[in-house]
């Protein structure tokens, strides 16, 4: 049997699905490292006799090392590789990786450039997760009693976590900006984008940094809409509703001296879900046009 459709229709079909298998790949790539950052959180791996925990002991022994996680991390991202080298030219897909306002396009028929696509295919979904985890950090700090999810965002930022909400909000600019500083001259020497002066560096990274913050506002829409849903349709008293409610009165307080109240409907996270993608769009379009600028 024949397939049906005209071939640019079956063509655009077949790179969207590369792209989807690159982005299940990401978060598989992605488990294996949180398995990883997990293993020291084992409730029984570093137990004392001085508690009733502290005596008990696994039946059989750990099997599964962190270097096997690791190693096993780099090898998917090998292998994935490997397979958009092989697939790629033949389905005419070209890799691209989206810093805000630059899209970075990586030629397929090329081995060297799948690997570093595939770095920094990874490299970017773990700077998204760590994004959120950090907006989640200083979002819920109110919690007296902390609940697996904070204690999950702590084991994960460690040392970080423990740093004042001024620190943390500035992080992702120094990250980012650092980030481009360092992959600019890496894609520059292999003709992936043009060489630009020190100068114009520094401005595209200050504004790459800057352009970081704008992931955030898909997690601020979701959890806004989930304490948005809590509030009118009752889903019981577990502690992830709790979690939603003081993230999201966090979030909210900006918001807090507009009587967004009409009796008992609450329009404040609708409000704060149009602000924020609001801003977020025009903040876009301004780093964007800026870049450009930075660019020429």
């Amino acid at each position: 049997m024949q397939e049906c459709g005209p071939p640019r229709q079956r063509a655009t079909h077949t790179i969207d699905k590369v792209s989807l298998i690159d982005f299940i790949l990401n978060l598989a790539c992605l488990l294996l490292w949180l398995n990883w950052r997990s293993l020291g959180a084992d409730p029984l791996s570093k137990t004392t006799p001085a508690t009733l925990a502290g005596t008990l002991r696994r039946a059989e022994p750990q099997r599964l090392k962190g270097w096997h996680l690791l190693t096993g991390l780099l090898l998917m991202l090998l292998l994935r590789a490997l397979l958009y080298w092989q697939i790629g030219p033949a389905v005419n897909w070209t890799p691209k990786l989206r810093l805000v306002a630059i899209a970075i396009s990586f030629r397929s028929d090329f081995l060297e450039r799948m690997l570093l696509f595939s770095g920094l295919s990874f490299a970017m979904a773990l700077a998204v997760f760590y994004l959120f985890v950090l907006l989640l950090s200083f979002a819920s700090q109110d919690s007296a009693d902390p609940n697996p999810l904070q204690r999950f965002l702590r084991m994960q930022l460690g040392w970080v976590g423990r740093w004042p909400t001024p620190l943390k909000l500035l992080l992702p600019l120094v990250l980012g900006t650092a980030f481009w500083l360092i992959l600019n001259p890496v894609l520059a020497n292999r003709s992936i984008i043009p060489s630009v002066s020190v100068k114009q560096r520094m401005e595209q990274a200050l504004m790459i940094g800057l352009g970081s913050y704008l992931i955030w506002k898909y997690l601020i829409g979701v959890v806004l809409f989930l304490s948005l849903l809590s509030t009118y349709v009752y889903l019981g008293n577990h502690w992830f509703w709790t979690f939603v409610a003081t993230t999201s009165r966090n979030l909210l307080a900006p918001l807090r001296w507009f009587p967004l109240r009409l009796g008992k409907v609450d329009f404040a996270p609708i409000a704060g879900m149009v602000v924020v993608f609001i801003l977020a769009e025009f903040a876009e379009r301004g780093l964007v046009e800026l870049f450009e600028r930075l660019t020429l």
